[in-house]
């Protein structure tokens, strides 16, 4: 399978020997276009840069075995494509299943260039539920009034909190609560008693959102590209950078009702976009419609803390004979650690892969550089300074490991959705407070723990996670914050090749974009 993504002048869309042309202006029309595959694929993606910028593209929870090639993120796997420049970038499929998704990796260009990646079931399987009437992307992002170049470089220049958006989307559409967006609004149409495959995304660069459908439940089914065991619930919590399968049953009276999704903002003093999005869910049929539609009344308010944890911590893997789970091991506990990430002048693959001195450092400490109260109300300024550097964590082949991300109350603390390239893990530990090391691990989940590539860490809080360091190369852990990204909140692991070819880094392609 082949797609041509050209950017930022049109997109053009190529799979297989269908040729579809969507001339869409990427600076007012998103999300773009979605990849279709199956379970193992491999496919290749032709990136062209028709810009002015540089532009590199992530393909968001996929694991590349063996393959760091074509992950995506500038300067650590790659140096950025170049105006006028074009990549061609090899996906492969392996283990995911359900929905993911592709984003630019460089500077703040994914609030705009994105779009989704539907994983179907390999051919001759089918879903371990029952099949959906219909399956619909549901894509979150935000939207500011100027150029989010613009915005990115005002906070690089004062060093300052960007300004927050001015508007939440679905599908690229603020919705009937924002002054233009009312008769584009997005419209998700359905048949009284039938069930629909929602696939949620939350492409939103700041925050992390609630969201729920006004007068129906839904039940997960899937989170960040696995199945989970079914979960019914009013509402959701999704992170920037996750995504969240749902099955909705068309149940209740055929009319009119609003979906909403708004900010998760917990944390004193943090400004944030305090609008609600809206997307309208209606019945197929004669009838007259409510006027206004219903708005959802289940959903959480700004700083319900205890509704965010209580989502995620009750997610639960699928755990049957076809998708075992396999959490157990040893243990190494981390968070960025007081360094703050520099990116380096070529990438950090190249430079590993080449033996290339001087670009990275290989000392990342494996547990805080300092010990204190992580989550005390009144912390000593001098623990606000980080260390600043190029630092990589080391590991063989073969290891298991466990992070253990402790949040901190730091200039103010937050939540943090931590993304891991190259792999998913398995979430076995969530609380408030500081992480008891004795304590806390006698009630992890080791039976049907959620496997995923993003997780939030609660406000003042923790979350454990274990995964097995099986496919080598360069594989980067970040803050899904972008703000946060760019602030310094990341590392990378390097996984050393294993004994056999079938353990070792594939060479890379000819046409790398130079640095």
């Amino acid at each position: 399978m082949w797609l041509s993504l050209k950017f930022f002048s049109w997109l053009v869309l190529i799979v297989g020997a269908i040729h579809c042309q969507a001339y869409v202006r990427h600076t007012f029309v998103f999300p773009g276009p979605a990849l279709h595959v199956h379970q193992g694929d491999t496919i290749f993606v032709d990136v062209h840069n028709q810009g002015s910028f540089n532009i590199t593209i992530h393909w968001h929870g996929v694991k590349q075995p063996r393959y760091p090639w074509s992950d995506g993120p500038e300067y650590i796997t790659q140096c950025p494509i170049q105006p006028g420049g074009k990549f061609r970038q090899k996906i492969i499929f392996s283990t995911e299943v359900g929905t993911l998704w592709w984003h630019a990796h460089s500077e703040w260009w994914r609030a705009t260039v994105h779009g989704a990646i539907i994983i179907h079931p390999k051919k001759g399987t089918k879903y371990p539920f029952p099949l959906p009437h219909a399956e619909v992307s549901i894509i979150f992002g935000e939207w500011w009034k100027q150029e989010i170049l613009a915005v990115y470089n005002e906070a690089i220049f004062t060093g300052a909190a960007p300004n927050v958006s001015d508007a939440y989307t679905i599908n690229g559409q603020p919705g009937v609560l924002y002054p233009c967006s009312k008769p584009d609004t997005f419209k998700l149409k359905v048949d009284h008693g039938k069930t629909y495959l929602l696939r949620l995304i939350n492409s939103a660069v700041m925050d992390i959102l609630f969201f729920a459908i006004a007068k129906h439940n839904v039940t997960v089914v899937g989170t960040d590209g696995s199945y989970t065991k079914p979960l019914e619930s009013s509402y959701l919590t999704i992170s920037p950078g996750q995504t969240i399968d749902v099955l909705l049953k068309a149940n209740q009276k055929s009319d009119h009702y609003y979906m909403a999704a708004r900010a998760y903002s917990a944390a004193p003093g943090v400004a944030y976009d305090n609008t609600t999005t809206t997307a309208i869910l209606e019945y197929n049929g004669n009838y007259t419609p409510s006027s206004p539609p219903s708005l959802p009344n289940n959903l959480p308010f700004f700083n319900n803390t205890n509704a965010s944890v209580s989502f995620t911590s009750s997610l639960r893997s699928l755990a049957d004979k076809n998708h075992p789970v396999r959490p157990n091991g040893t243990r190494l506990a981390t968070s960025v650690n007081n360094i703050s990430f520099v990116n380096p002048y070529i990438d950090i693959l190249q430079a590993y892969y080449g033996h290339i001195n001087g670009v990275f450092g290989t000392n990342f400490p494996d547990f805080p550089t300092y010990l204190f109260n992580f989550t005390a109300e009144d912390l000593p300024l001098y623990l606000d300074t980080p260390r600043h550097g190029t630092k990589v964590k080391i590991l063989k082949f073969n290891t298991t490991v466990e992070l253990v991300f402790q949040g901190t109350t730091l200039v103010g603390g937050n939540d943090h959705p931590m993304h891991l390239h190259g792999y998913s893990f398995y979430v076995v530990g969530m609380g408030l407070g500081n992480f008891d090391k004795d304590k806390d691990p006698l009630r992890y989940n080791l039976v049907d723990p959620p496997f995923m590539n993003t997780i939030a860490v609660p406000l003042d809080g923790w979350t454990a996670i274990r995964f097995r360091a099986n496919n080598p190369g360069v594989w980067f852990l970040h803050c899904h914050f972008d703000r946060h990204m760019t602030w310094g909140m990341d590392m990378a692991f390097v996984v050393k090749n294993g004994k056999g070819q079938k353990e070792h880094i594939l060479p890379p392609p000819p046409d790398m974009p130079p640095c």
